[in-house]
């Protein structure tokens, strides 16, 4: 098989290692499955809450309004996922435990705090206090559960800052996303049209990354915990990116609640934020890349790789040319070219973890199964009798 960037693969007797079949897991185990549906039934409790609370037309009103920043969100979250995309699996968990379950969180621990304060016969505390003080630390410690939980039970597929990122950011576009869904729906039923219009033009298109950049402290901060430890110091790295987060909530919130020129602000402090959080995400592609190269020069030593090929799939002018190879075969074999290239940037930050000292009996497994799959991959591009 000839091609713009894949060769043939390794040498026969390093084949031989790893001639047991290739099979392909998921990966998921019961974390997975028992993590989503008690999510998701969480979210039926949350989504009877929003019709009662709003009304059945008002709740669909502020759906639909609340779909548009989420998929600026999530168009992003792609964009910065595509080197090494995250299961679906995990994904879903992430987006349904912001949706959900810190909605969940959030509404209780207020509810908590209002009753408490009526069995007290006290004054609770005002809006200020909630928008600077409650609403940062119970927000953003209900969304930082979920990456820690993904990092905990997941931690095969959680290999550093962008992983950290990506999750965190899909954790706080649902959050966002339920929420949008309450103010929408309030300013529709307080103020009407007039002032729904007005708070979707605030949360919708001027803020619509505001709870992915606070929680994106606190999921890049697990992301270079991951590349450091192994076992309990990973609190110590998810409580550094919570007061972060917490710190920057309360900034915006403050904000909004406290300047007297809030455009003036927002033009001078948050603005800049969002540049620098967009300049550090470009900085860890670039990271991802380099890991790839790297790791993937040293399976190539042992002839899995060579050095052209290697350049190819570090690269993604390298990749788009594979991909554009494959379609153009006939058959198309674009399925099999995109499977290579996810498996060998698995096994690049598989073997990332095992040379930085941080692999256990699973990631040496990994590996092993990542070899077999990339010469099943090999095997594939080339097609029958190859």
């Amino acid at each position: 098989m000839t091609g713009p960037v894949l060769n043939p693969g390794p040498s026969p007797h390093v084949l031989a290692q790893f001639s047991a079949p290739a099979r392909r897991r998921s990966g998921v185990g019961l974390f997975g499955p028992i993590g989503i549906a008690a999510a998701a039934l969480v979210g039926a409790v949350v989504l009877a809450y929003l019709a009662w609370a709003l009304g059945t037309s008002t709740l669909v009103i502020g759906s639909l309004l609340a779909l548009v920043p989420l998929t600026i969100v999530l168009l992003a979250v792609r964009w910065i996922d595509r080197w090494e995309p995250e299961p679906r699996w995990a994904l879903w968990f992430a987006f349904l435990w912001g949706a959900a379950v810190s909605v969940a969180i959030a509404l209780i621990v207020d509810t908590g705090v209002q009753l408490a304060m009526a069995f007290a016969i006290a004054a609770g505390p005002d809006d200020a206090m909630q928008a600077v003080v409650q609403a940062p630390l119970v927000e953003e410690v209900a969304k930082g559960l979920g990456v820690l939980l993904l990092f905990t039970f997941s931690r095969s597929h959680f290999d550093g800052p962008v992983d950290g990122l990506v999750y965190a950011a899909t954790v706080a576009a649902g959050f966002a996303f339920t929420e949008n869904i309450l103010y929408f729906g309030s300013s529709l039923l307080e103020g009407g049209g007039a002032a729904l219009g007005a708070t979707f033009v605030v949360r919708g298109l001027f803020s619509p990354f505001a709870h992915v950049l606070f929680t994106a402290c606190t999921g890049v901060a697990i992301g270079l915990g991951a590349r450091r430890t192994r076992g309990p110091g990973i609190l110590w790295w998810f409580l550094l990116g919570l007061v972060c987060a917490v710190a920057l909530h309360a900034l915006w919130n403050g904000s909004l609640t406290f300047a007297s020129d809030a455009v003036v602000l927002y033009l001078l402090v948050q603005v800049p934020i969002f540049v620098a959080a967009i300049v550090v995400t470009v900085l860890l592609r670039r990271q991802e890349r380099s890991i790839t190269r790297a790791r993937l020069l040293e399976y190539a030593a042992a002839g899995w790789f060579n050095p052209d090929e290697v350049e190819g799939l570090a690269s993604p002018a390298g990749r788009s040319a594979a991909l554009a190879w494959g379609r153009a075969q006939r058959p198309p074999r674009t399925d099999q070219v995109r499977r290579f290239i996810a498996d060998a940037t698995r096994l690049a930050f598989t073997r990332q973890a095992i040379v930085t000292g941080r692999a256990d009996a699973r990631r040496l497994a990994d590996e092993r199964e990542l070899l077999d799959l990339v010469a099943a991959d090999r095997r594939a591009i080339a097609g029958p009798g190859a």
